[in-house]
């Protein structure tokens, strides 16, 4: 497995979806493949898992770091909105893993502009073949929509600010390396305002790389799916790393695990809906301080289990 990569909440997910012999996973972000990896090695000899992923690079890898499971471990090329297209015809009796985060293997390259560490090409695209990409939204959407996707997709109390910032800053020059973002939004946030062991553009860069991959609306199309082709006692288990999209997964759990929607005042239930998912971990599982000091990416990490009916 690539040094690289440390796959976040790797024993809490493999507790979770409890792998067992000759069942069938779908790995719906596969990235490098390190949970794959841990999933597979339990669900031998004859257990698959089919590993979907929107970029093309990630996918080549996957395949090399887990050549050892041979036709055990396959993958799909496309976005994991489209998991029922993807998976086909194959009995899901295991389990879904979904890690919502960026990979090591998109933070480190250059050409992907998803890191501010060196001066990266503004991009943030997960698949490469799609059109937009953060120089675009940068450099041509208007203020009121800058100010829009960074406060709604950070929560970044000074959104308004370093949306009229950038707008400003691409009325001189072109925005198009990371460290001329990175050092726009800096200045964009009073220091005494500046998160603790975090870089100040960090909120900025995440709501930007998010309405560049669509990611809450991707999200809000994958989970339905989820439910077609998740067979009886099968999990859906999803890591999140922003509170946004904690919120619509949990509420998608609370909404599938209730069988009743009938107004509240109703005398009794008439809908004759069925509860569709039993929700396993009521509170969202977090990473420990040990994997939070190894691995720092994981301290925004937030796991939610649920079991298919």
């Amino acid at each position: 497995m690539n040094e690289r990569h440390k796959p976040v909440l790797l024993q809490e997910v493999i507790e979770s979806l409890s792998p067992q012999k000759n069942q069938n996973f779908v790995d719906a972000t596969v990235g490098l493949g390190g949970h794959a990896s841990a999933i597979l090695a339990r669900s031998g000899p004859k257990g698959s898992l089919i590993g979907i992923d929107q970029d093309q690079e990630a996918l080549k890898e996957a395949r090399t770091n887990l050549a050892e499971f041979g036709d055990r471990f396959k993958t799909a090329y496309g976005n994991f909105s489209e998991i029922a297209e993807l998976v086909g015809d194959t009995p899901i009796d295991g389990g879904i893993l979904a890690d919502l985060g960026v990979s090591s293997l998109q933070l480190d390259d250059q050409k992907r502009g998803f890191s501010f560490r060196k001066a990266f090409t503004l991009d943030m695209r997960m698949d490469q073949g799609q059109d937009l990409t953060a120089k675009i939204i940068v450099n041509e959407y208007p203020e009121d929509q800058l100010k829009k996707i960074i406060r709604n997709n950070s929560d970044e109390r000074f959104a308004a600010n370093i949306a009229k910032n950038i707008c400003l800053a691409r009325q001189k020059a072109v925005i198009d390396q990371t460290t001329q973002l990175a050092l726009i939004v800096a200045e964009s946030i009073p220091k005494r305002f500046w998160p603790r062991g975090v870089h100040p553009a960090t909120r900025t860069f995440q709501a930007i790389r998010m309405e560049v991959n669509h990611e809450l609306q991707r999200l809000s199309d994958f989970l339905p799916e989820v439910l077609e082709i998740l067979q009886p006692n099968a999990k859906i288990a999803i890591i999140t790393f922003h509170s946004r999209e904690d919120y619509i997964v949990a509420n998608f759990f609370k909404k599938e695990s209730n069988p009743c929607t009938c107004p509240p005042d109703f005398p009794k239930c008439v809908c004759g809906n069925t509860a569709r998912l039993r929700i396993i971990n009521k509170k969202a599982i977090q990473a420990t301080r040990s994997e939070i000091d190894q691995n720092p990416r994981s301290r925004s990490a937030r796991l939610r289990v649920a079991e298919r009916i």
